[in-house]
């Protein structure tokens, strides 16, 4: 996986379908994953921090605590370990994480 071309097209492509991430690569102690976001994703945080960077559409970031944040194409938020969150797309977007490998898709409680 570390020396291949990964196509972002194809990969879109081939999501089984929304909240289903694929992983990308792994660069140093990170994983990067790609996703289909699409509807409300539960609550949840995590141990780590979670870089997300919109690829397509437009999504937002709920955020316990404080006020959401939207992403649109070519924008990234880092959301800090230990704050609640979950992302929710009104319409289909795309989106890049960059998180350690153990991270939990439904985060830590």
């Amino acid at each position: 996986m570390s020396n291949e071309t990964v196509s972002i097209t194809e990969v879109i492509e081939s999501l089984a379908g929304p909240w289903q991430p694929r992983e990308l690569a792994k660069v140093n102690d990170a994983v990067v994953r790609f996703a289909r976001f699409e509807g409300e994703f539960p609550w949840h945080h995590h141990d780590e921090d979670e870089l997300f960077l919109c690829w397509d559409g437009t999504f937002r970031l709920e955020l316990e605590g404080r006020e959401p944040v939207t992403l649109n194409p070519g924008e990234i938020f880092v959301v800090p370990r230990g704050t609640r969150h979950r992302p929710v797309a009104a319409e289909p977007a795309h989106g890049l994480m960059v998180e350690r490998p153990e991270t939990k898709q439904y985060g830590n409680g």
